[in-house]
């Protein structure tokens, strides 16, 4: 490219992040005699976890259905889909409601380290109230920004590790929230999908142009 910038191919080869954001691909065939280790699972979450939530509320939670009785009950609530069988975990990914009273406990650990002055507290849960404690469907909003957010970090951290994944909106959401016993401020937003793959998987598809897509203002 011209005026010395350099393009996402070029920057692609050379930056492993890059790379596999670029290169990643929904899965469709799974390996299903391949397992995750429950560390391995946990460090998938820890990874999720470090993405980004309005006023640090981290409000989610990720129920890891891995074993052969869990998947049973999960893959006819999920449109018989085969990769929630055949992966070797498949996550419910949970939102939860917005809800600005836990900011004082989820903000102490910045105050406690010194991140944050325990004066600017007061100034984070008081915004929140505002924008959040009468308005349910911004609540629910958050719910699901939140969750997704975490899911893409689990997508990308998944690939890295060589494995696949497979987000997925397919399943009866009432259905798993009483399979699975969701709490009445739980949302469960999407399942995902990981595990190692076996062959016949498509590469990435091809995307519309940038051009049909950005506006520049």
């Amino acid at each position: 490219m011209s005026d010395g910038i350099t393009s996402t191919d070029e920057i692609a080869m050379t930056n492993a992040v890059i790379e596999c954001i670029m290169s990643r691909s929904a899965a469709k065939y799974y390996d299903p005699t391949a397992t995750l280790s429950d560390d391995q699972i946990r460090e998938l979450v820890r990874i999720g976890t470090t993405a980004p939530t309005s006023f640090h509320l981290q409000n989610w939670r990720f129920i890891a259905v891995r074993t052969p009785q869990a998947k049973a009950r999960l893959r006819p609530i999920a449109w018989n889909q085969p990769a929630t069988s055949e992966a070797a975990v498949t996550f419910i990914v949970c939102g939860q409601l917005a809800d600005s009273s836990v900011i004082p406990d989820r903000l102490a650990p910045l105050v406690e380290a010194g991140i944050m002055p325990a004066s600017m507290v007061p100034d984070w849960e008081i915004p929140a109230r505002d924008l959040y404690m009468a308005y349910p469907q911004r609540q629910r909003d958050e719910a699901v920004r939140t969750a997704t957010f975490g899911a893409a970090a689990m997508i990308y951290a998944a690939l890295s590790m060589g494995l696949g994944s497979t987000p997925m909106i397919g399943f009866d959401a009432e259905a798993v929230a009483r399979e699975f016993r969701l709490a009445e401020n739980e949302v469960p937003v999407m399942l995902l999908s990981i595990g190692a793959l076996r062959p016949g998987n498509w590469a990435q598809k091809p995307r519309l142009p940038v051009a049909d897509v950005l506006e520049l203002v």
